[in-house]
Formats: structure tokens, C-alpha cells, sequence
């Protein structure tokens, strides 16, 4: 969306690193909540906010190296740690629903991607619910070939195994256990993952207006006007852009884990 750009503070690859989202104006918004979830609802496009989060390499489990598509959130949705999904059976993980985004170009973290929706994976990340939602940028050159799940398979063979591997065993190298998923790890439609979207919107609307307990979720926003966080952030609140030239990254960030079956 050519109304927001990124705002860099630090140097990425340190814990002091920040990436804000400011306005046309200047001030610093929320990605979670001041950014729309819909580019166009006629069109099923939806806004996808790509992040990389805290200082945090995923370990390369062979044969992937890192992230294998852009990974990212949507706005204005939150999976409700207080409400059990009777399909999961689990509730929700407290934040927004992830987003993996399958297209060729690789994205930067607060880039902000027009999507559409594709499927859904429901991974149960220790005992919680946590969607995987599957979709594709509406430039990319395979975007007119992609509008379900099975297209995926066709166009992209391997991916959503690739996919499911991936999510299964990323934290088997720190010592985690392997990830489990609801429905055999199968990826539900188009259908069925705008339902969970729309959901999730709805779980996000209760939050924002003070219906449900925010706990420690951050609500502050700066557009949505009559919520309980509107305001919360001054603008002189939020550092001065500083970009800084990224700091080296360990090279133990590199290293391969071999996850034989054993493990799995």
C-alpha cells in the first residue's frame, strides 16, 4: 500500500533493530491494527504484512534453508486464546493469523503485500491452534493460475508436503518437540480458510472494542477511533528514523540439522 513505508531504527541483525510503519503523515502506525485486512473485499484481496519479528534465525533443517516462502501476518485478525476452534480443538495462540506467501519474490520485512487466499493448515504448536494461511501475491506471474488449494499441487508440486515438514520439524533443533497438526496436516480449502479469516476479524473486532481481555496484547492503534487502545501512542513516542548498515550475522546461522525419522 503506497500510503505506508517502513521506518528503520538500528541495525538489523541486533536485538536493537526496529521497523516501524508510518503514514503519508509521518506517524507511526500499527501493522496489527491500523492496517485494513482487505485491499479489496469484492476481490477477495487482503493485506499481508511480511515480518521477520524478534532477533531470531530459523534453523536450516535440511533440505530447507530458513523461511521456503515470505512469512507474514494479517491485520486487524487475532487467533482468541479464550475461544476453543470445534474443529482444532484447541484455542487460539494469542496473535495475529500467520500468513505463508508462496509467490517468487522475496519480501522485506513491513513490506506490506496485496494476497489472495489460497488455503489454510492448521498447525497445533503446543497445544494451540496457530493457522498457517496459504496464499499468493496478486502480481506474482502464477497468481492467475492459483485459486485454490489444489492448484497449488499442480502448479507448485511438493509445496504443501514442503510446507508441512517444514512447520513439523523447525524446533526439533532446539531441543523442541516435533509439531503437530490438526487434520492429518492436510491443507483445507479456499473456502474453508476465508471462514477462519473472517473469524479471526471478528475475534479482532471484540478485541480492539474492549469486548474480550487483551491480557498482555498490545491494542494501541492510531486510526481506530472509539477502541479501547486509540491514542495509546504519542507520536513523539516512536524513535526518529536511524538505518543503520546490518550487523554481521553469526556464521553458526548457516549450519545444517539432518532430522533423521528417529527423531520424528
Amino acid at each position: 500500500m503506497s500510503e505506508f513505508k517502513v521506518r528503520h531504527v538500528g541495525a538489523p541483525n541486533t536485538l536493537d533493530w526496529r521497523a516501524w510503519l508510518e503514514n503519508k503523515q509521518g506517524q507511526a502506525v500499527s501493522a496489527w491494527h491500523d492496517i485494513p485486512l482487505y485491499a479489496d473485499e469484492s476481490k477477495q484481496i487482503l493485506n499481508m504484512d511480511t515480518k521477520k519479528g524478534k532477533l531470531r534465525f530459523v534453523r536450516n533443517c535440511f533440505p530447507h534453508k530458513g523461511y521456503i516462502w515470505n512469512y507474514g501476518a494479517f491485520p486487524q485478525t487475532w487467533e482468541d486464546p479464550s475461544a476453543t476452534h470445534p474443529d482444532t480443538k484447541a484455542k487460539g495462540d494469542n496473535d495475529p493469523l500467520d500468513v505463508c506467501e508462496i509467490g517468487e519474490q522475496v519480501g522485506y520485512s513491513g513490506q506490506i503485500k496485496q494476497v489472495k487466499v489460497l488455503g489454510v493448515m492448521a498447525l497445533l504448536d503446543e497445544g494451540e491452534t496457530d493457522w498457517k494461511v496459504i496464499v499468493i501475491d496478486v502480481n506474482d506471474p502464477l497468481a492467475h493460475k492459483l485459486n485454490d488449494v489444489e492448484d497449488i499441487e499442480r502448479h507448485l508440486p511438493g509445496l504443501i508436503r514442503a510446507s508441512n515438514e517444514w512447520f513439523r520439524i523447525y524446533k526439533i533443533p532446539d531441543g523442541k518437540p516435533e509439531n503437530q497438526f490438526a487434520f492429518s496436516g492436510e491443507a483445507k480449502n479456499k473456502k474453508y480458510a476465508l471462514e477462519v479469516i473472517q473469524e479471526c476479524n471478528e475475534a479482532w473486532k471484540r478485541l480492539a472494542s474492549g469486548k474480550s481481555e487483551p491480557g498482555e496484547v498490545n491494542i494501541a492503534n492510531t486510526t481506530q477511533q472509539g477502541s479501547k487502545g486509540f491514542g495509546a501512542v504519542q507520536p513523539n513516542s516512536i524513535p526518529a528514523a536511524n538505518p543503520q548498515a546490518p550487523a554481521p550475522i553469526d556464521s553458526s546461522i548457516d549450519k545444517w540439522f539432518y532430522i533423521s525419522s528417529s527423531n520424528i
